[in-house]
């Protein structure tokens, strides 16, 4: 990996302020993925650059 394509680190201490949109249940984030888990929601919510992308509309679904 070169110095441009760096992933920007995710803050863990979010987790404490962020739930999902869905349910407002709490989420686990998922560090190989990259993504912010709802089980209560069955849901996936992409981190990008650090930042989570928090819309149900962006979600990937869980099987």
């Amino acid at each position: 990996m070169n110095d441009t394509a760096k992933t920007v680190a995710f803050d863990r201490r979010m987790l404490e302020a962020l739930v999902c949109p869905r349910t407002q249940a709490t989420l686990e984030y998922d560090a190989e993925a990259q993504e912010l888990i709802s089980k209560a929601g069955n849901l996936a919510f992409p981190i990008r650059n650090g930042i989570p992308g928090m819309l149900v509309d962006e979600a990937r679904a869980l099987e």
